[in-house]
C-alpha cells in the first residue's frame, strides 16, 4: 500500500532533519558523513521523496551556515547521488552500494569545484579539487564502510516505514 500524502511530506520533513542532525553531529570529524547513505536508502526505499529531503536539507544548511559558494555545491551534488541511486535502485548487493558510496565520496571534492572554476577560472578548481584530496580520500573510504555497515538494516527499516517488501 502506497504512503499518503501527508504521510510522505511528513516523512521527507523528517529524512532532512535527521540529515540535518547526523551532519552537525558528525561534523567535528573531517569528511566522514552519514548524509550520503542516507540519500541513497532514502532513494531507494521512498523513491521521489528523497528530493524534498535533500532540498530541505540543503536549505537549513543554508539558513544556518549562510549561502555561499559551498552552498551552491549542495545544490546540485546531493541531487548527482539522487540520480544515481535512483539508477541503481533495484540492485541489493551492499557491495555494490559501498563501492557506489565510496566513489562518490572520492568525486565529492571535484563536483564541488566545479563553481569555483566559474567564479576564479579552472585555476581556482584545479587548486580547489587538489587541495581537498586527502579529504575526499577519508571521504570515500568512511562512505564504503558506513555503507557496507548501514546500507542493509537502514534499508530494510525505510522499506517497512514505507509499507513496501523486503528487497531481499
Amino acid at each position: 500500500m502506497p504512503m499518503s500524502k501527508a504521510r510522505e511530506i511528513a516523512f521527507g520533513a523528517l529524512m532532512a532533519a535527521m540529515m540535518f542532525a547526523v551532519q552537525v553531529g558528525l561534523s567535528f570529524l573531517p569528511n566522514i558523513e552519514l548524509v550520503s547513505i542516507l540519500v541513497i536508502v532514502s532513494t531507494v526505499a521512498f523513491g521521489r521523496i528523497t528530493l524534498m529531503s535533500i532540498y530541505a536539507f540543503v536549505l537549513v544548511e543554508g539558513l544556518c551556515y549562510g549561502f555561499g559558494i559551498w552552498w551552491m555545491n549542495y545544490c546540485y551534488v546531493w541531487l548527482i547521488l539522487y540520480v544515481i541511486a535512483r539508477i541503481f535502485r533495484r540492485c541489493s548487493s551492499r557491495l555494490v552500494w559501498a563501492l557506489i558510496c565510496g566513489g562518490y565520496g572520492l568525486a565529492f571534492g571535484f563536483l564541488c569545484a566545479i563553481p569555483y572554476g566559474f567564479v576564479g577560472g579552472p585555476y581556482a578548481a584545479l587548486t580547489y579539487w587538489v587541495s581537498g584530496i586527502p579529504f575526499d580520500l577519508i571521504h570515500c573510504v568512511s562512505n564504503f564502510v558506513i555503507a557496507l555497515v548501514l546500507f542493509s538494516p537502514l534499508c530494510r527499516v525505510c522499506r517497512q516505514i514505507a509499507g513496501r517488501p523486503p528487497a531481499d
